[in-house]
C-alpha cells in the first residue's frame, strides 16, 4: 500500500497553496466586517472544566498538573461559546472570535479534529439581526477570494442574494413530506414517517435521532441551491441553549445557514434561564451516557454566569466551511494549513 504525500510535501503544498492565500484575505475581510459593526475581537482559552453538553459532540480531554501535583480532569473547548457568554456577563455587548476547537470522532471532507469557529454575538438585538450579519459575511467572503459563487462538488449559490428563510416544517414538508408539527411528541408516528421515506429507523433511535435522520438525509442536501437558505423554528428538543420562539414555545428561536446543501452556520437567541439550561444539559448528558457511555461535567461557573448575562443572540460559523465554499476547495484539509496527522499516516 503507497503511502499518500504527506501535506507538507512540496507539490501537495503548492497545489494548497492558492486556497491557503484566499483563506488570508477572507480572514482579513471578516475581521474588517466586524470591526465595521463595532466588534471587539476576543480570544477565549481552549482548555475548559467541561468538553460541552451535547449529546453528539465529543471533546478530547487532558490533565492538568497543579504546582502541588493535584491533577484535574480539563477538555479541549468544542466551541468557545460558554467562556464568550460569561464575557457578556461580564459587560462585553459585541464580541466576535476566530476560535481553533477540537471536535473528536470528527473527519471527513467538511470535518476535521481541529478547526476554527468564528462566534459572535450581539446584546439586545434579534436573531434576525444576525442573519443579516450571515448574509454580509458571505458576500464579504465572496469579494475577498475574488468569486462570484460559492460553490460545493458541482452545486452553485449567489452569494450576493438575499438568502430565503425557511420553517423546519415548511422544510420537512417539502422535502420529506412529513407534517414535523402533528408529530412535535410523537416518537412512533415520526418512525413509521422516516420508514415511508426510506430512512432507516432503529428500535433506540429517539425522537432526536429521527429528526437529525431525516433532516440530514432528505432536507439538508436540498438547501442553499442558487441562493443561500437559513433554516428558521427548530423543535425546542433540538435546541440545547436557545430560547423558546416567543410565536411558538413549542419550537426554539434558532437557525442555521445552508449554501449549496452545505451547513455553515448555527445562531440562536441565547438562554439565560439557569434552573432550565441545568435540566437540559442533565437531559443532554442523560442521553449521552445511554449511546456513548460517557458524560461530561456541567461547568459550574457558566451557570453562575448566565443569570447575569443580558439578552443577546449568538452565532457559530465554520470558518473552514466558508473558505472551502468561497475557493471550491474539495476538502477541508486544502483549506487547512496544518491539518491534523491520521493516526499512522504523515499527511
Amino acid at each position: 500500500m503507497t503511502r499518500a504525500s504527506p501535506w507538507w510535501a512540496r507539490d501537495v503544498y503548492a497545489d494548497r497553496k492558492p486556497f491557503l492565500k484566499a483563506r488570508g484575505k477572507i480572514t482579513a475581510a471578516t475581521r474588517h466586517f466586524f470591526a465595521s459593526e463595532g466588534f471587539t475581537e476576543v480570544e477565549t482559552a481552549a482548555l475548559q472544566v467541561s468538553g460541552g453538553n451535547e449529546t453528539h459532540l465529543t471533546a478530547f480531554s487532558t490533565e492538568l498538573i497543579g504546582q502541588g501535583g493535584d491533577r484535574s480532569r480539563l477538555f479541549l473547548h468544542t466551541s468557545p461559546e460558554f467562556a464568550c457568554k460569561k464575557l457578556l456577563a461580564a459587560g462585553e455587548e459585541r464580541i466576535f472570535t476566530l476560535a481553533r476547537v477540537f471536535r473528536n470522532r470528527e473527519r471527513s471532507a467538511l470535518h476535521h479534529p481541529e478547526f476554527t469557529m468564528l462566534e459572535w454575538y450581539r446584546v439586545g438585538e434579534p436573531t434576525l439581526r444576525l442573519m443579516e450579519d450571515c448574509a454580509g459575511l458571505l458576500a464579504a467572503a465572496a469579494r475577498a477570494a475574488g468569486a462570484t459563487d460559492l460553490a460545493w462538488r458541482g452545486r452553485v449559490c449567489d452569494p450576493f442574494e438575499e438568502p430565503e428563510i425557511v420553517t423546519c416544517c415548511e422544510a420537512f414538508a417539502a422535502h420529506a413530506s412529513i407534517d414535523l408539527e402533528a408529530l412535535l411528541d410523537d416518537r412512533d408516528g415520526l418512525a413509521r414517517a422516516a420508514a415511508r421515506d426510506g430512512i432507516r429507523v432503529a428500535e433506540d433511535d429517539s425522537w432526536s435521532d429521527l429528526f437529525s435522520k431525516i433532516l440530514s438525509e432528505k432536507v439538508e442536501g436540498r438547501l442553499g441551491s442558487e441562493r443561500p437558505t437559513i433554516l428558521t423554528d427548530y423543535p425546542l428538543s433540538e435546541a440545547a441553549l436557545a430560547r423558546p420562539s416567543e410565536d411558538d414555545p413549542r419550537f426554539a428561536d434558532r437557525f442555521e445557514l445552508y449554501v449549496c446543501g452545505v451547513e455553515v452556520a448555527n445562531g440562536f437567541a441565547e438562554l439565560t434561564d439557569p434552573v432550565e439550561q441545568r435540566r437540559r444539559f442533565e437531559a443532554q448528558m442523560a442521553e449521552k451516557s445511554r449511546i456513548y457511555r460517557e458524560r461530561y461535567p456541567i461547568d459550574e461557573d457558566f451557570l453562575e454566569a448566565l443569570p447575569l448575562m443580558p439578552q443577546a443572540s449568538g452565532v457559530a460559523l465554520g470558518f473552514d466551511r466558508l473558505v472551502m465554499l468561497a475557493t471550491g476547495a474539495e476538502r477541508i484539509e486544502h483549506v487547512l494549513w496544518t491539518p491534523v496527522a491520521e493516526l499512522g499516516s504523515a499527511g
